[in-house]
């Protein structure tokens, strides 16, 4: 599969594409036994928030619901936000468009919204994210107005020994976790990304783990988790760049406009600066400097190579450690 192909599929939508392992995730999250012949549909959109990306997996259950679920290495606060827009064009798919306008009520799925994450911070076993909690509050006169709009997500860690019970209910849940957790042991261990995937493939093979689905996409699932992983060490690192240089810049603002106001105004703009400049320019120089340290080349001589600092390689090489810990 094509590192530029139009969508960037992950080795876990991938995974649940397939109706059946769908429904047995949906039981195990919810604690449901709906049977096997429970008409489901899958309907992620494509085209999300003007990015190449679907959302991860939209389904309608059995005429009684319309569930999203994302999967995520990171938590994103701003998730229900981006829910609300999703389910907004899920509703225009599945609804005549004229029919809004007609007097009699009309019945709509209901949404159902869970994240699952398995990234390595702190996170506790499950947590919600409310819409609610990014209102900027409204003048008292504003708030007599009426109304109001909410919208909660689930957060459900996956981790290895975490929500233990939901997770050995659904095998494909199951195989995931433990496919992840070995790749990390093979990074921990020493091997490069490519290589430490590859071993886990193969060894979940050999231990009857997601065997199907592995024997029929190994190929496949090595080069998404390694596309997946390289993107998240590329934002990570980018993040850090983008830190140091607000750091910078607000000292030097500070000194010259005043300490207080210039560390907070000079850190706030230097980092959105610096998050532009790395978008811009960063990207394509860390993902060469990445490959380079992958292959074990010494960091004087990526820094030589790449015209860069050598504290700036030592910088990534840092990052890429902390996120394969």
């Amino acid at each position: 599969m094509s590192a530029n192909r139009e969508y960037k599929d992950s080795a876990f939508t991938a995974l649940y594409g397939d109706r059946a392992n769908l429904l047995d995730l949906y039981n195990a999250l919810s604690g449901n036994g709906l049977p096997s012949d429970t008409p489901l549909e899958i309907i992620t959109l494509e085209n999300v928030l003007f990015t190449k990306r679907r959302n991860d997996i939209a389904f309608t259950l059995g005429g009684r619901a319309v569930v999203f679920i994302e999967h995520q290495s990171t938590i994103n606060e701003n998730m229900p936000l981006r829910l609300l827009i999703y389910v907004a064009r899920i509703y225009e798919k599945l609804i005549d468009s004229k029919a809004i306008y007609k007097r009699k009520l009309l019945k709509v799925l209901k949404p159902d919204f869970i994240v699952l994450y398995n990234g390595t911070e702190p996170f506790p076993d499950e947590k919600t994210l409310r819409l609610s909690d990014a209102y900027i509050n409204p003048p008292e006169a504003a708030e007599r107005l009426g109304g109001s709009l909410e919208l909660e997500v689930r957060i459900v860690n996956i981790n290895e020994g975490r929500n233990e019970d939901a997770v050995n209910k659904c095998e494909t849940l199951s195989g995931y976790v433990r496919l992840v957790g070995k790749i990390r042991a093979n990074e921990k261990a020493g091997m490069d990304l490519a290589a430490a995937v590859t071993k886990a493939v193969k060894d979940c093979i050999s231990e009857g783990i997601l065997v199907d689905f592995l024997r029929k996409h190994s190929s496949e699932v090595i080069n998404m988790f390694t596309e997946e992983w390289d993107d998240a060490i590329e934002k990570e690192v980018l993040t850090q760049e983008a830190r140091e240089e607000g750091r910078e810049e607000g000292r030097e603002e500070g000194r010259e406009e005043g300490r207080e106001e210039g560390r907070e105004e000079g850190r706030e703009e230097g980092r959105e600066e610096g998050r532009e400049e790395g978008r811009e320019e960063g990207v394509e120089i860390s993902a060469e400097i990445m490959r380079a340290l992958i292959a074990n080349e010494a960091a004087e001589s990526v820094a030589v190579r790449f015209k860069v600092s050598v504290d700036k390689v030592k910088q990534i090489q840092s990052v890429m450690a902390l996120l394969s810990a």
